[in-house]
């Protein structure tokens, strides 16, 4: 982020980043040389070098910057990859829990990709000397999306054990 704060125009080095972020000098130094083969910062070397972000902080998202630190939010063999005691899961190709990772895995890459740097800027900005904020970028985010996926102010509708029954065909015994 302290990069992204004073966007391409500006230059910090190594020890001014792990300074900024809390971070250690070789940590950082690690970091930055992932971001600099994504693409997303540059190395200027000699007296006065260091490092600068490559695009503007408004174009930049979220999830670049995840994923090119950690690789996808959930793997895609994620299943192969975790089979117990077996060569295969005993679940492939009938898994639920499959679903929902998947599920899970779009939602945030879409709410990360429509969440640029500039976004985190702001928000930092827009809550700064407040210690606590009724609600954050992401909060906000999150509601607005699920607002407009269920047309009822971000509200999920739980059915009831009885709609439950109802909806697998089960006779209501009137209770």
């Amino acid at each position: 982020m302290a990069l992204a704060r004073i966007g391409t125009k500006g230059q910090m080095s190594i020890s001014e980043i792990a300074d900024i972020e809390g971070l250690s000098i070789p940590y950082a130094a690690k970091l930055l040389s992932i971001l600099r083969r994504a693409g997303l910062v540059t190395a200027v070397r000699g007296r006065g070098g260091g490092f600068c972000i490559t695009r503007h902080p408004r174009e930049v998202t979220l999830f670049e910057v995840i994923t090119a630190l950690g690789g996808p939010l959930i793997a895609p063999d994620h299943c192969t990859r975790f089979t117990g005691q077996l060569e295969r899961c005993v679940h492939t190709g009938n898994c639920s829990v499959h679903e929902v990772l998947d599920g899970l895995a779009g939602y945030l890459g879409e709410l990360l990709s429509g969440t640029t740097l500039q976004d985190l800027i702001d928000s930092e900005k827009a809550g700064a000397g407040k210690r606590k904020r009724s609600r954050s970028l992401t909060t906000a985010l999150l509601y607005d999306k699920m607002q407009r996926q269920t047309g009822n102010g971000g509200r999920l509708k739980v059915a009831s054990s009885k709609e439950k029954n109802r909806r697998k065909g089960y006779a209501s015994n009137g209770r």
